[in-house]
């Protein structure tokens, strides 16, 4: 089986000094976007607990080895983030792990924007909270959009007066911090939201032994321009991606279900009530007069949906 590991590197340096080398021969490079990173299929070997010795640079000190026993490198990057930190991503060979006990329960989950995550049963679980770094990330990028382009005019004011030592856009330092600060806090946004994910995911899959999802096209839901920031702050795609191969790994199983009218559907009678604005968040059934939670309606027909009776099965993964 494979597996991603990621660790963080701290090159002396001279070390330092031989990527900047290294990452401008690389042959993967994007036309967008140049990345500084170096692969390769070198052996990589652990020397101690906090040193890897890694071809071309030597014993170079990381922040844990620990998660490298017993496992076979495939391949290995080493790349600069733009908040200046080095990092080793490794494709590794583990062995199958251990599965979890089954528990005989199935759930089926509805996603939001304000709720990440609300099941048939009745519980919700918050989407993550990124707004702090948000402000943050703003005022830097504010700074640095600023700081840039008067280092840009400066630059052009040594070139048409011909100066004997013109400086360069290099040469200015405050914009380059100002791009650092932004990078950290939106790497700080990124780290958090996955570590969230990671959290109630493995929180989910320990829980149920079937998990029922919709079988949503993120990519189109975030045509939507007034709702494309919030879906991908809730990082739906990657919640999916999570449970699958996690259920995967510890043999349980994810059922993803066609989700046309699982909001309209009355989960009790099955009448079809037709489509509802989005800020109705409670209906009564015109036919039962059940009164329901949006989401939670949308959860249990879901639910209904992944069971052998139910219709609209679109993908099972075990």
């Amino acid at each position: 089986m494979l597996k991603g590991i990621k660790l963080r590197l701290y090159p002396n340096r001279t070390q330092q000094n031989q990527l900047e080398q290294m990452f401008g021969n690389d042959r993967f490079h994007s036309r967008k976007y140049l990345k500084k990173s170096y692969t390769g299929k070198s052996i990589i070997k652990t020397a101690g607990k906090r040193y890897l010795k890694i071809p071309k640079l030597g014993y170079v000190k990381t922040s844990k080895t620990g998660v490298l026993q017993d496992v076979k490198i495939k391949r290995y990057t080493v790349l600069l983030e733009p908040t200046g930190k080095y990092y080793l991503s490794l494709q590794v060979e583990i062995s199958e792990p251990e599965k979890y006990s089954l528990t005989d329960k199935q759930v089926g989950i509805d996603v939001g924007v304000a709720d990440l995550a609300i099941l048939s049963n009745g519980l919700k679980y918050p989407s993550f909270d990124s707004s702090y770094f948000e402000k943050k990330a703003k005022v830097w990028q504010r700074k640095y959009a600023r700081r840039r382009h008067l280092a840009k005019l400066l630059v052009l004011q040594d070139r048409n007066k011909k100066v004997l030592c013109p400086r360069s856009l290099e040469s200015f330092t405050n914009w380059q911090k100002a791009q650092k600060s932004k990078a950290k806090y939106q790497a700080k946004a990124a780290n958090q939201r996955r570590d969230y994910l990671h959290k109630l995911t493995t929180h989910l899959v320990k829980q149920y032994d079937v998990i029922a999802i919709e079988d949503l096209k993120t990519k189109n839901l975030q045509k939507n321009h007034h709702l494309a920031k919030s879906i991908a702050n809730a990082s739906w795609r990657m919640f999916r991606q999570m449970l699958e191969y996690k259920c995967e790994w510890y043999g349980k199983k994810l059922i993803a279900v066609d989700p046309k009218n699982t909001s309209r559907i009355c989960s009790k009678c099955g009448y079809n009530s037709g489509a509802k604005p989005l800020e109705i968040r409670e209906w009564i059934c015109s036919k039962c007069q059940t009164k329901h939670d949006r989401d939670i309606n949308a959860a249990v027909n879901i639910l209904h949906k992944a069971t052998p009776t139910g219709q609209g099965l679109a993908m099972v993964t075990s």
